[in-house]
């Protein structure tokens, strides 16, 4: 029996890890991980010529379904057994009370006044409900990643990998190699990124604020939403000849300083 609960507890541990969520994560924190996600590896946002990154992609989508569903499933249970009346064994030590002294026994129901206990009895349910409301409230406040605040990932592997919503302020990107990875909503404000390969990256709706992108590989990214107020794209690398090859869609540039040295007003 043991045994069994261990491997349950992995299995779900493994479901949280899935989704980027700390064990114990509430419903609320599993369906906005879990849409975030889903935004992410949709395979509309992909290109269409990478056929391996739409496999992987549809894999990723079948993956995140599955955890968000047995969660969800399992969380929903814990609910129903929480808020179900307390076993009926709890009873017969409130019974004699109820007993009539001048009477003798007999095979008829209860009188009124044993039912009366029961209203009271689920009281404590109430109040277990309105503890674990306010236990989630808490659990929404609970970041789903590590911090990354000024990590040094100078030269670091990280393709393909997936960083959305991380943390990254004023971390050493140095001449990393994030190409076709997975930023979005990332905080990567006064981060350096200088000669990063950001090939085919996915930074819709980052926070690029301050960042250092001089000379860094930017063709194929998807800059859409972003915030690059005051960062510094210097000799960045944005396309071929005359044509531009970065999606810059209700992208912020106020204060940037452009590929070409200009400031952007």
């Amino acid at each position: 029996m043991g045994h069994c609960t261990a491997v349950i507890m992995q299995e779900f541990s493994h479901y949280y890890e899935i989704l980027g969520l700390e064990v114990g994560a509430s419903l609320e924190e599993i369906n906005e991980a879990y849409r975030d996600l889903a935004f992410v590896w949709h395979p509309d946002r992909l290109p269409r010529d990478n056929p391996r990154l739409l496999a992987k992609a549809a894999g990723k989508l079948k993956e995140i379904n599955q955890a968000r569903d047995r969660l969800k499933e399992m969380l929903e249970l814990e609910l129903s057994a929480k808020a179900s009346p307390a076993p009926e064994k709890d009873q017969p030590s409130k019974a004699p009370k109820a007993k009539p002294k001048s009477k003798p026994r007999a095979k008829a129901p209860p009188p009124p006044g044993d039912r009366q206990p029961r209203p009271h009895h689920q009281q404590p349910t109430s109040h277990n409900h309105s503890s674990n409301s306010h236990h989630h409230q808490e659990n929404h406040n609970r970041p789903y990643y590590r911090d990354l605040t000024g990590a040094d990932l100078r030269w670091a592997n990280l393709k393909e990998k997936d960083l959305s919503g991380r943390k990254m302020v004023s971390a050493n990107l140095s001449n990393a190699d994030l190409s076709d990875s997975f930023l979005h909503q990332v905080n990567l404000e006064n981060a350096n990124l200088f000669r990063a390969n950001l090939f085919r990256a996915n930074l819709l709706e980052a926070n690029l604020r301050g960042a250092n992108l001089q000379e860094a590989n930017l063709v194929g990214a998807d800059l859409s939403g972003a915030d690059l107020s005051g960062a510094n794209l210097q000799g960045a690398k944005i396309g071929a000849g005359n044509r531009i090859m970065v999606k810059l869609t209700a992208t912020k540039l106020t204060g940037a300083i452009l590929p070409d040295g200009s400031k952007h007003s």
